[in-house]
Formats: C-alpha cells, sequence, structure tokens
C-alpha cells in the first residue's frame, strides 16, 4: 500500500475515533461547519515545507495566544506540535505565527504525578492518537504518567486566557508546574545556536497563582528593532489550594521556595494526594503581570467552567464558518475547505488588551487596537482579500495598526513578528492597504496611510548601495525597498550584484508602484498616480530577456546576471509570469496568446509549477486572460487535488499565515483575485454543487450556484446577479453586497470565454484605445475585463 494511501487511512481512522470521543458539552453550539474542522490537517512529517506548518491549537479567531499540546521544542522552521511524536511534554501557549518564524514569549504548563520532573526531555508523558480529540475549540488528550496511572488533559481557550483541566487517575500527588524560561534556539540552519533568557516567576499560595515573565524572543537577531522591554507575561490561577510548592531552575528543586529569577526557570505547585482533578486559566499578557491579571479576571472570570471556554469559542468560530453552506462536496472535501478558512481566520494575530498595547517599535504602551504576525510576502496575495470578505469588522484595525507601526517604527511592516523581522521582500503593505480603501474600507487616516505608502516607494533604507539585505541578514536596520535608490528608481531594476533577490524586488517593487498608483488616482493625487503607474509599467520589462523569453536579474552596469540569480522562493519560470498588474504587456512580450498559452502548458507539463510556494498561486488563472479559460479550469483542479486534502499532509508547503489555504478557498468558489488591488477576481472554475455565503454586513447573501461542478469542470456559461458574463473576469462589487453567481458546468471543454463570444466589440475598442494607451489597470478608466478582450483581439490603437 502506498505511504500517501496508508496515510489517509490512518487519519480517517483517527479522526472517526476522535469525532466519536467529543463529549456532548464540547460540541455546544451545534455546527456542522466547526465539525468538519480537523486541526491536524497540514500537521504531517517534519519536513516545514512538507507538512502544511499547522498545529492543532485551540483558540477564538484571530486569538493573541493559541494553546497546543507540545510534542517538542519549538524554534524556527519547527512547531511545538507535530503528528509523528509519542510523548506531551506540556501544554504551551504560543505566540509562534507561522513554522519559519519564531516563538516570543509562551507560557508553558506541565501536569504531572509523583515526582516532579521540570527538565523537558525528562517530563515527556507516553501518548497515541486513539486517545486524543482536537477541534476547533476543544483539545483533549490521555497520557501514562510517569510513575503510574493517566492524566487526562483538556483544554480551550480565549483569545488571551488559557483553561486547562487536568484528571488523575491512579496516580500519586498531582502537581502542576509553570515554566517561565527556557533554552532558546535560533535559526533554523544551527540549532546550536542558543540563549538563555532570563525570566521570573512568583508563587502566592494565598490567590492560588503562579505567575511569571519570559522575554525569550527567537527573532530578535535579525529584527532591525530589537524590543528590548519586551516580555511575555502569564498568570495562572488554580482552583485547588496548594499543599506545598517551589522553584525548579537548570533541573534542580528549590522546595518552598516562592520566586526566583533568571534562566531554565519554572515554578511548579503540589496537591493534596487523592485530588482528581484540577483546573487553572492562565491569562497572558506583553504588557505586564497585572495585565494578565486583568486579561484573566475579563475573558474567563472566576467560577468559569472548561465547558463555559469551549462554547465561548465554538460559538465564535460558528458565527464565522456557519456563514458558508456548501453542498455537493465530500465529507473529506468538506473538512478540507472547512479546515481552510480556519486556517485564514487565525492571522494576524490580536496584540491589544483592554485598549491598549505594547509597541517594540518604541518600547512603550500606547492606546488603541493591534495586530501582529504579518506574512505580507505571501498573504497580499489572497488571504486579504478573503478576510476583506468574510472578517470586514476586521480591516479598519488592522490598517491602524499597521499606520501605528509606521508610526511608531517609521515603516510599515513588512513580516512583524511583535516588532519588523526584515524577512521576505518589498513592502506589499503599500497593496494591502491600497487594497482595502479601494475596496471601500474606512475608519482609518487616508491620508496617513498614503504618508506611509508614498514613503515606502520613495525613501530608500539606510546604506542602499552597500547592504545586500539576503534573508534574515542581522544587524541592519529597515530592508524596505532595498534597491530603490541605487538602480531601480533611475534604470528600472535591482542590481543584482547589489543586493540580493533582485529580480524578485524588481517585479516586486513594480507591483507595490501599481498599489501606490491605484491608491493615489484614488485620492486624487493625480502626478503622483501617473509617476508611479508609470514606473510599475515599465519596471517588470527591464528584466524581461528578449533572447531567452524570461524574466533575468540584471547588475547594475545593465548586464545579465544569470537565469538562476536573484529570486526569491521561486525561479525564472515562476516569475516570468509575475507581472499580475500588466498580464497583457507580459503575452505581449511573448508573442500574443497563442504563444503564451503554449508557454503556459510548458511551464505545467514540464512540472515547473510549485504551488508549494506563492509565486506560482496565480499561474493557472493566466490561461483565462489569454482565451484560454478552458485550461485554466483544468490545471486549476490538477493543483487542488495534488496539493489538497483532508490528511495530516493535505496542505503542501507551510501555510504562511493563511495564504496556502486562502488560494483553496478561493479556487473552490470559482474566482482568484490574480490583481488584488484591481478589484477584479478571474475565473477559473467553481468545485461543488452549490456555495452560499452570509458575507457579514451584506444586504443578502452570496449564492453561487454550480450544479454537477463535482463531475464537470469546464464552464459553459456564466451569469452574475442575472447578466451574462463572457469575459472570465468578476467584479468586486458584482459580490461584496450579496448576489448571485450561475455556472453552466460541462465535461467537456467549452468556447466559454473565447474571443467568438465576446459581445460589444466596438464600443469596448473605443473605449479601450481611447482611455488606455497602455497606461494599465488602475488609471481609473480601463477595466481589467476590456484589457482582456483587446488582449484576446490584439488590438491595435494606432490612428
Amino acid at each position: 500500500m502506498g505511504a500517501v494511501i496508508w496515510s489517509l487511512l490512518l487519519v480517517a481512522v483517527a479522526r472517526a475515533v476522535a469525532e466519536s470521543q467529543v463529549p456532548p458539552a464540547f460540541a455546544e453550539p451545534p455546527s456542522h461547519a466547526v465539525d468538519r474542522v480537523d486541526p491536524f490537517i497540514g500537521n504531517g512529517g517534519d519536513s516545514p515545507n512538507g507538512s502544511g506548518g499547522m498545529i492543532p491549537s485551540t483558540a477564538p479567531p484571530f486569538a493573541m495566544t493559541r494553546w497546543v499540546a507540545q510534542t517538542r521544542q519549538n524554534y524556527v522552521s519547527v512547531t511545538p506540535y507535530n503528528y509523528t511524536g509519542t510523548k506531551i511534554h506540556g501544554f504551551q501557549g504560543t505566540h509562534q505565527p507561522a513554522i519559519w518564524m519564531g516563538e516570543s514569549g509562551q507560557a508553558i504548563v506541565v501536569p504531572g504525578a509523583g515526582t516532579v520532573q521540570s527538565v523537558f526531555e525528562e517530563r515527556g508523558m507516553p501518548f497515541d492518537h486513539d486517545h486524543e480529540v482536537s477541534t476547533a475549540s476543544y483539545y483533549s488528550v490521555q497520557m501514562d504518567a510517569l510513575e503510574g496511572g493517566t492524566i487526562l488533559a483538556e483544554q480551550s481557550a480565549t483569545s488571551r486566557v488559557g483553561h486547562l483541566r487536568f484528571t488523575f487517575t491512579d496516580t500519586g500527588a498531582p502537581y502542576v508546574l509553570v515554566e517561565a524560561t527556557r533554552a532558546s534556539v535560533m535559526g533554523s540552519d544551527d540549532p546550536t545556536n542558543v540563549t538563555y533568557p532570563e525570566g521570573a516567576i512568583t508563587i502566592d499560595p494565598g490567590r492560588q497563582e503562579i505567575t511569571g515573565r519570559n522575554p525569550e524572543r527567537q527573532d530578535f537577531i535579525i529584527g532591525p528593532n530589537p524590543a528590548r522591554g519586551w516580555s511575555g507575561y502569564f498568570c495562572a490561577r488554580f482552583d485547588a489550594p496548594f499543599e506545598s510548592w517551589g522553584t525548579a531552575q537548570n533541573g534542580t528543586l528549590s522546595e518552598g521556595n516562592a520566586s526566583g529569577e533568571g534562566a531554565l526557570l519554572s515554578g511548579f505547585a503540589r496537591f493534596a494526594a487523592g485530588t482528581k482533578q484540577i483546573d487553572v486559566r492562565v491569562g497572558v499578557s506583553f504588557i505586564s503581570v497585572d495585565q494578565a491579571r486583568r486579561n484573566l479576571d475579563a475573558e474567563i472570570p472566576d467560577g468559569s467552567t472548561l465547558e463555559d471556554t469551549a462554547r465561548q469559542t465554538r460559538a465564535a468560530w460558528a458565527e464565522k464558518l456557519d456563514r458558508i453552506q456548501v453542498e455537493g462536496a465530500t465529507d473529506d472535501e468538506e473538512a478540507a475547505f472547512y479546515t481552510a478558512v480556519f486556517h485564514t481566520l487565525q492571522y494576524p494575530y490580536e496584540q491589544d488588551e483592554d485598549g491598549y498595547y505594547y509597541s517594540g517599535y518604541d518600547d512603550a504602551v500606547h492606546e488603541g487596537d493591534s495586530y501582529t504576525g504579518y506574512s505580507i510576502w505571501d498573504t497580499f496575495r489572497a488571504e486579504w482579500a478573503w478576510q476583506i470578505l468574510l472578517a470586514p469588522e476586521r480591516i479598519p484595525g488592522m490598517v491602524r495598526s499597521m499606520l501605528q507601526d509606521y508610526q511608531e517604527g517609521g515603516w510599515l511592516p513588512m513580516w512583524k513578528n511583535i516588532v519588523e523581522t526584515n524577512i521576505m521582500v518589498s513592502t506589499h503593505a503599500d497593496s494591502l492597504i491600497a487594497e482595502a480603501v479601494v475596496k471601500g474600507f474606512s475608519g482609518f487616516d487616508v491620508d496617513l496611510a498614503y504618508e506611509a505608502v508614498h514613503k515606502d516607494a520613495t525613501v530608500p533604507p539606510v546604506d542602499d548601495w552597500t547592504i545586500s539585505y539576503y534573508d534574515r541578514e542581522e544587524d541592519v536596520g529597515y530592508e524596505v525597498r532595498a534597491g530603490l535608490s541605487s538602480v531601480y528608481d533611475t534604470r528600472g531594476w535591482v542590481a543584482s550584484d547589489i543586493h540580493s533577490e533582485a529580480g524578485s524586488r524588481t517585479l516586486d517593487y513594480s507591483y507595490d508602484d501599481y498599489a501606490v498608483s491605484v491608491l493615489a488616482a484614488t485620492l486624487n493625487k493625480t502626478d503622483d498616480a501617473s509617476f508611479f503607474r508609470s514606473r510599475a509599467m515599465t519596471a517588470p520589462f527591464t528584466i524581461f530577456n528578449n533572447d531567452t523569453g524570461f524574466m533575468e536579474a540584471r547588475n547594475a552596469n545593465g548586464s545579465w546576471a544569470g537565469q538562476d540569480a536573484g529570486w526569491t522562493e521561486g525561479d525564472m519560470w515562476a516569475y516570468t509570469f509575475d507581472v499580475v498588474h500588466d498580464v497583457n504587456g507580459l503575452i505581449q512580450r511573448r508573442g500574443g496568446n497563442a504563444s503564451f498559452v503554449a508557454f503556459l502548458d510548458e511551464h505545467f507539463d514540464g512540472g515547473h509549477n510549485d504551488q508549494t510556494n506563492e509565486p506560482s498561486h496565480h499561474i493557472p488563472y493566466l490561461y483565462s486572460l489569454a482565451g484560454a479559460a478552458s485550461k485554466t479550469q483544468e490545471r486549476v483542479r490538477q493543483v487542488a487535488e495534488s496539493n489538497y486534502n483532508s490528511s495530516i499532509n493535505g496542505l503542501s508547503g507551510n501555510e504562511d499565515c493563511g495564504q496556502m489555504s486562502a488560494w483553496y478557498i478561493f479556487s473552490v468558489l470559482g474566482f482568484y483575485p490574480v490583481d488584488p488591488v484591481s478589484k477584479e477576481y478571474v475565473v477559473g472554475t467553481p468545485f461543488f454543487d452549490k456555495v452560499t455565503i452570509d458575507l457579514p454586513g451584506a444586504s443578502k447573501p452570496l449564492v453561487i450556484t454550480s450544479s454537477g461542478a463535482p463531475q464537470k469542470p469546464y464552464i459553459k456559461s456564466l451569469t452574475v446577479n442575472g447578466s451574462p458574463v463572457s469575459v472570465p473576469i468578476i467584479g468586486h462589487e458584482q459580490i461584496a453586497s450579496g448576489g448571485e453567481i450561475v455556472f453552466e458546468m460541462s465535461s467537456d471543454p467549452q468556447e466559454w470565454a473565447s474571443a467568438t463570444l465576446v459581445s460589444g466589440l466596438a464600443t469596448e475598442r473605443e473605449t479601450y484605445c481611447r482611455d488606455d494607451s497602455y497606461s494599465g489597470v488602475g488609471s481609473g478608466r480601463v477595466t481589467q475585463q476590456q484589457l482582456v478582450i483587446g488582449n484576446m483581439y490584439m488590438w491595435n490603437c494606432s490612428p
């Protein structure tokens, strides 16, 4: 039996067992959608790029802290839980936002019985998946206690408070250990690079609390701002009196000690022999222990049961997931789909507490809402567009948070993990902000927003001519648009002999210039709009090598750097297609529709497409923009079937804060935001018979009907709100307030969206040639649809 089939069978059995073991009290309120979420999806093997990088955590949407069983020590490229683990070493309130990022200020709670075990390697308790349950709002596992008997651990959580309950059967006297500090491993390539953060622990038997702080932040070695005063604070409150207590440091117990400071530090409380159950609530904070205590009192006050907490968290997930009803999907497809939605609503995560937040940029506490855990290079592509549809109430606060980062740190975030980390390239916050504005969001200072994106596009980093800004380079300032002043601003490309990843930077900067131009046009800043649009349309093709037909990085003197040089998590194949704001221009340079379609075929048939990484995500949809929509329909299905399923390995690559799942969700619906700032979606092919989405704030639901789609991948016709659509483009305004999309499906390739079906050609050509002048989408006049039609007919607008 093949390894993949065997894995699927194992997980199917485990899931069936888990579902049958969910206590009825933890299945309230009823929700079919929440029941379909399987947090084990994407937690397969040990390879960060092959397992999905997700963990079976419990927390509400966008929670500040997610709680997870700990099967191993986590650091960059290692998650705290992996399905291959056989022992559980504790329960961790994690702030690691993605597998490639570092942990920050976690709190770890460890139940035990008998002799207190504080050392990670010595405290692991065996378990098996047959005695494990994982849902979006409740997790439980039965472990073998080290000195005999069993411990049943159950957990749920609110955004800033973890709720754990331990049941002891046939064990010695129970204890609970709370770990404040541990050895901190920094960097995925060198696990011997270890530091020893120094924290604090305090035990208060009168309050039945263990409190402390943990300054661990594994990313501190790469960020331009050290956040020197930052710590994760915690307040663990128990429902049973302490019989005895003490601290543990580097494996040595100090009985009766009520406080301590330093590295490798924990505190513990023992409970009376015969104690059968212990309930502990752990409030966390980035501000102070007192704030952690206030968070605990506010979110899970005294007297709350674990069932109360789980019900509250399940209701929060149901409020989102129940908005989407699918028809015509198998059980496994529903599990993959609803788990994808679950994944897209976890990041960025809340950083504010009771109306205030700690900013590592200026080491101060401010009033307002705040988010962290941004992976913007990944999420600007589709995750942000999906959150705009399903979580619009979050968008203004997320933009305000980015603008606060700008005010306190001087720049918009690129990859913020507590503070900026300089990971990945370009300033795609420009795209996020522009997309929010053009899609009608308010509730933030638009003038400040434009000031921030304008700075991104015009102000280079310090020592722009001399610093490479390679990935995770240490001891450098804010990376932002490295290379902006050295060559890009004058000649149109980023120099490969000066800066790393120069080819990718060139293309990414051009897209962000385009986003700035769209925002400028929206705000009637016409001169800026013209300047940035011109640079956006020119820059990509400065690195198009006419002799090879591929994008290629260039050196400062204009010479070619070589086809393998200058790419970020991709290659020349992926990046040659990365001109999403001017696909028409790319098609022309590749010789027109037929030649471009053949090039796409070569890309896919030659095994060059890599869905595991984001630069390939839009590529299947480009067929539709070159008059070959049926090929998009084929390729999207192929990519989805190869990369997404309901097994532990059912998410290829790593989630990257929701982008992998956002691609799948949009593809299931039948359209994808190839160019997010354009406010338009390129049509692919729907997967299910019907999907109904109750969009928040919309006057009516969005109903997508595509009868027969599971067996019929091709589109014969399409109507949106009763109007026939002959070009594979759907406008955001057509669906943002609800509406009706009706696909007529077919088993065979159709001529839908080909040139022969485009109507009103004379009028379209007149509009295209009058308003375009090849200025591209974003001019405020020409739509992507008109460009598609113009490209289909190879219109020449010369007099």
